[in-house]
């Protein structure tokens, strides 16, 4: 048996979301569009969701779970393009917001909630340091979708060099590029404790070509592999607000590096008959042995396919016959995708949304933790 170390270091965070699955169902899953660029925005969301929820009353939704929705609405413009709520008989077990999803409005009641565009919205937006540097320190950000921003000011001396010509000229330049390094040092610890709380997945510097040489140097090689410098005089004088939607296309940018390695690493292993799976039967199989590191999805919101599982997130099957041989006495059917979904999380795995084109057979596959 051959194993080998994690596929990938970027993983997306997925600890709430396991939780959130590890919850006894049936769920109500509602994703609501929010327009926050036009007049009357909260009466607009009402109104979604007052259609929405007669759609899932129907559908067999209690009504004090439909109930744990409804104060979400009226302010919810407020936070992104879309309200993400996963709600079960004993109240809200999840919330979020991001941009518009491509499914649409929906609210379904079903015995697994679908959270697949939620860890599309994560892997697409992974947190993120800012660093804007110079000479006595940088002011630096940090940002995440499950916590506040965080903004931090690390300043140190000042110092400058004098004109030429001066008797004590070599003295006092190497006193200021002593400072400047001491500075710099005092920089890359602060980076580097603010990228772990936060988990970074990316950090994005801007400043003085001298204040980034600097801060390259202090840096330790798990935060350069993360940096991504930016051109300094282009930044120089702006604030963070500023150069945002340029921090935004860096950050995707990343992110679809992250799934277009991934899905290099995949096939390469595939290629091998190693450590991957192609196909959903494959992926079943691995699941059930929590042997996947890294589930493979495309997520098509006209996916039908459904699944049978069983108490155990390892308790998976498309056979029902199977299912039940294994042990499982009274088996529940979900929507394919939501079961592996279900049974990644519940497994310690991570898991990634892939375009249809170059991804795995019936869009399911795996990188796997180890390989027979």
């Amino acid at each position: 048996m051959e194993t080998s170390g994690t596929a990938t270091d970027r993983r997306t965070p997925l600890d709430d979301l396991a939780r959130v699955v590890a919850a006894e169902g049936p769920f109500l899953t509602a994703y609501l569009t929010t327009e926050g660029d036009v007049e009357n925005a909260a009466q607009r969301s009402e109104l979604r969701w007052k259609n929405l929820r007669a759609e899932a009353a129907e559908a067999g939704a209690d009504e004090a779970v439909l109930a744990a929705v409804d104060p979400l609405v009226a302010d919810a413009h407020q936070w992104g393009g879309c309200l993400a709520a996963v709600a079960t008989t004993d109240g809200l077990r999840h919330l979020e917001y991001g941009p518009e999803t491509r499914a649409g409005d929906l609210a379904v009641w079903s015995s697994l909630p679908r959270l697949a565009q939620v860890v599309e919205w994560r892997q697409t937006s992974p947190p993120f340091v800012v660093v804007l540097t110079d000479r006595t320190g940088a002011d630096l950000y940090a940002f995440r979708r499950e916590g506040p921003d965080i903004h931090r000011d690390e300043r140190g001396e000042e110092a400058s060099r004098v004109k030429p010509g001066g008797w004590s000229q070599r003295r006092f330049q190497e006193r200021a590029e002593n400072t400047w390094d001491r500075n710099a040092r005092a920089v890359a610890e602060a980076v580097v404790r603010l990228a772990t709380q936060v988990r970074a997945r990316l950090i994005v510097a801007a400043g003085d070509v001298r204040a980034m040489q600097l801060l390259r140097e202090a840096l330790p090689d798990q935060a350069l592999d993360r940096l991504d410098v930016r051109d300094g005089e282009v930044w120089e004088g702006r604030s963070i607000d500023d150069v945002r939607d340029d921090i935004e296309t860096v950050v995707r940018a990343t992110a679809d590096r992250d799934t277009a390695s991934l899905l290099e690493t995949w096939q390469e292993e595939r290629g091998q008959a190693d450590r991957a799976t192609d196909g959903p039967e494959a992926t079943i199989d691995a699941l059930r042995r929590a042997q996947v590191e890294v589930l493979l999805l495309h997520d098509d919101p006209e996916d039908r396919r459904w699944a049978w599982f069983g108490p155990s997130p390892t308790d998976l099957s498309t056979d029902l016959d199977a299912i039940r041989a294994a042990g499982v006495a009274t088996p529940r059917e979900g929507r394919l995708v939501d079961v592996l979904v279900r049974a990644a999380l519940g497994t310690g795995a991570d898991v990634r949304i892939v375009p249809a084109e170059g991804g795995p057979r019936d869009g399911v596959g795996a990188v796997l933790r180890w390989s027979d």
